[in-house]
Parts: structure tokens; C-alpha cells; sequence
């Protein structure tokens, strides 16, 4: 049996990723609509990142569902943590081939401000999330809860990073901005998806 402030933790996590799961679905819709129509390498990998966001929702909503069981709860805890890692992985290899191919061939994406708008709203919103997200996951003491707070900050740091390539692309036409900007979020890929293999937990500072 879970105590009540464990169960409540649990409810207040199922809360907060039924808001991601709504939240990154609008975003992946936007982003990824307007890195369509701009051809912005950043907004394609921020636009995948948030898809992926959504499938690491889901696969916290399992953990979560699975707390009452202590044995079915270790079972779910380390398949969870590696989809999330997974995650990480295949979404830096992308972001990597696509930010190097669009440097290569000098394209230029055509400014957005559907991008912009999408961008600005998430560096606001996914901080508030990930904070909440990740004191839940250190009361329930779950790594891959941790790796879900971790992946929902990681959708901060990536709206800032891509806001300033979109951003200076769009205001001075500077075009290679936004696949550097990109690129700048591969090693932030990176180190989640090794941490999240390794099952360690991410700490504040993730």
C-alpha cells in the first residue's frame, strides 16, 4: 500500500503530464508546420523534440500507473528510463546530420513567426513544468520520473536555443544561425540520453 503523501505525489504527476501531453502536442503541431513552411532546421529538430516529449509523457503516465505495484514499479522504472535515453539518442542524431547537411549546402531558411511565437511562449512555460515535474519524481524517488523533468527542462533550454537562431535569422538574415543553433542542442542530446542509460538521476541542474 502507498502512503498518502506517495499517492498524492502520484496524482500530482499524472496531472502535470496530462498538461505536457496537451501542451506538446499544440507545440509539436506549430513548430513543426512552421519549420515546414520556413525550412528552419532548428524548428524541425525543436518540433521532433516536443513529438518525442509527447512519448516520454506517455511512458511516465505508465511508470506513474505502475507505483501501487513495488515489483511491476522497478520493471516499468528501468523500460521507462531507456525509451526516454532512446529518445534523447535518435533525436541528437537527427538534429547532428540535418544542422551539418543544411551548413553544407548554404540553405537558407525564410523567417517564421509562427516559429517565434511558438518558441517564445515555451521558454516561459516548460521551465514551470520541469520544475514541478522533477519534485514529484524526487518524492516518489523514480530516475526515470527524473529523466522526464530532465527531458521537459532539455524542451527549455531547446526553445531558448532555437529562438535565438530563428530569432537572428529572421531580424538580421544571418541564415546560418539556425543550423548552428541546432547543433548547439546536440550535446545537451547527448549528455541526457548517456545520463539516462546509465540510469543515473539528473540533478537540479538538469
Amino acid at each position: 500500500m502507498m502512503s498518502h503523501d506517495r499517492e498524492a505525489m502520484v496524482r500530482r504527476g499524472l496531472r502535470l503530464n496530462y498538461l505536457t501531453l496537451a501542451y506538446n502536442t499544440l507545440e509539436a503541431i506549430l513548430s513543426l508546420a512552421a519549420a515546414v513552411r520556413s525550412g528552419s532546421i532548428a524548428l524541425m529538430g525543436f518540433g521532433f523534440d516536443s513529438v518525442i516529449e509527447v512519448a516520454a509523457s506517455g511512458a511516465a503516465q505508465w511508470r506513474l500507473r505502475a507505483d501501487a505495484d513495488r515489483a511491476r514499479r522497478a520493471r516499468v522504472e528501468r523500460r521507462t528510463a531507456q525509451i526516454i535515453a532512446g529518445s534523447f539518442l535518435l533525436l541528437g542524431i537527427y538534429v547532428l546530420a540535418d544542422s551539418i547537411t543544411s551548413l553544407w549546402r548554404r540553405e537558407q531558411p525564410q523567417r517564421s513567426i509562427l516559429g517565434l511565437v511558438v518558441l517564445g511562449v515555451s521558454v516561459v512555460v516548460m521551465p514551470v513544468l520541469a520544475r514541478a515535474k522533477r519534485r514529484v519524481a524526487l518524492r516518489v524517488d523514480s530516475v526515470a520520473l527524473s529523466g522526464e523533468a530532465a527531458q521537459t527542462s532539455l524542451c527549455a533550454y531547446l526553445s531558448a536555443i532555437a529562438l535565438a537562431g530563428v530569432g537572428l535569422n529572421a531580424w538580421l538574415g544571418w541564415w546560418w544561425a539556425d543550423p548552428v543553433a541546432a547543433l548547439a542542442m546536440v550535446p545537451i542530446m547527448a549528455r541526457e540520453a548517456a545520463e539516462g542509460l546509465r540510469g543515473r538521476r539528473c540533478s537540479d541542474g538538469c
